[in-house]
């Protein structure tokens, strides 16, 4: 009976903090018990503490157990990816931290780390804490040169066969995607398509120029979010995004502010980067071409994923006609940054 208690008491706290247990497709048919019987499935035995952690692609619980630490359960988006992927995305997490490299891979339970309860597919992680980088210190970027050489070290042993690779074709598949439902408002429609087609035809040159460099895995989504920092150093949360390209990739994203304060920055994550991994600079074309490429993304993933409650909760301001004004600025910044030659170390 108390634990009977417990669990509606979980619920009512969870769905009064804005769960889509009662929202339209993909989670609206995941609630607090799902949640709870999943993990009592795999052999949890759950106390009825039940946290929804900060997560839109995915839905991410922290769930107390009995006489045991909290453990963390992420239900996949259905349809994003495919089982053969992301056993593959737990794979790659087991062999970085099988080499000492600091990601929180997925628990083995019940034969296996991929797991399915209601129509979702889920995977339980140990619960880590930690706090954001401080990436305006010296010591803590030279670190996380020191981690993500590590990591690409690792990732360039062997190639992904079920994650996708980074292509520029992504980029033209979001601008066609924004135009064919109409989601820019007409008095802006002919600003939007002829700065995207420019920045189209200028990332197709600058690409041509910095993909040079093999492919190999990568973290796919490196940005201060993903990273936790403790006193042991910073560990990666969340590959979700693992995917195959440029090991630029995961260093831009890291860089912030004017030319001379990313170069100083870029210059001190190289500094530990290159101690077990060498670097090419031929990439360095291609940081503003990838920036530029995750602006137009990032508008057409929140169009697709408007249909979440989730989404217009977090992103109100995706609905109006100012998104889209100060998005065709960005993207004409963007393109001024594109004819700046690339930074110099």
């Amino acid at each position: 009976m108390a634990h009977h208690a417990r669990r509606q008491c979980c619920r009512a706290r969870v769905m009064n903090s804005g769960t889509d247990a009662d929202a339209p497709a993909p989670y609206y048919a995941l609630g607090p018990d799902d949640v709870l019987d999943a993990l009592e499935q795999l052999g949890f035995p759950c106390d009825g503490r039940l946290l929804e952690l900060n997560s839109y692609e995915n839905r991410v619980y922290q769930v107390g157990l009995e006489d045991a630490e909290p453990v963390v359960v992420k239900f996949y988006r259905p349809g994003r990816w495919s089982d053969a992927a992301i056993q593959e995305e737990h794979s790659f997490s087991r062999e970085l931290a099988d080499r000492d490299v600091p990601v929180i891979a997925p628990l083995d339970v019940q034969g296996g780390s991929l797991h399915h309860h209601g129509g979702f597919r889920l995977a339980v992680y140990p619960r880590r804490g930690g706090r954001a980088p401080e990436l305006d210190r010296a010591d803590h970027r030279v670190w996380l040169g020191r981690f993500l050489g590590r990591l690409h070290a690792v990732g360039a042993v062997a190639p992904f066969r079920h994650r996708p690779r980074l292509e520029l074709a992504q980029g033209r598949e979001a601008v066609d995607y924004v135009l064919a439902n109409d989601l820019v408002p007409g008095f802006l429609m002919e600003a939007y398509r002829s700065t995207v087609d420019d920045l189209m035809d200028r990332l197709a040159r600058v690409w041509d120029r910095g993909s040079q460099v093999p492919w190999i895995r990568l973290h796919g989504d490196c940005h201060p979010g993903n990273i936790l920092w403790t006193d042991a150093g910073p560990h990666f949360v969340d590959l979700d995004d693992a995917l195959s390209g440029p090991p630029i990739q995961d260093l831009w994203m890291l860089l912030s502010g004017d030319r001379q304060e990313m170069t100083l920055q870029l210059s001190d994550i190289l500094e530990g980067y290159e101690d077990f991994f060498e670097f090419d600079p031929v990439q360095l074309h291609l940081v503003e071409a990838l920036r530029t490429l995750r602006i137009i993304r990032h508008a057409t993933w929140l169009a697709r994923r408007w249909d979440d409650p989730a989404f217009p909760k977090a992103f109100p301001w995706f609905g109006e006609p100012r998104f889209w004004e100060d998005h065709v600025l960005s993207l004409r910044e963007q393109a001024a940054l594109l004819d700046e030659p690339p930074l110099i170390l």
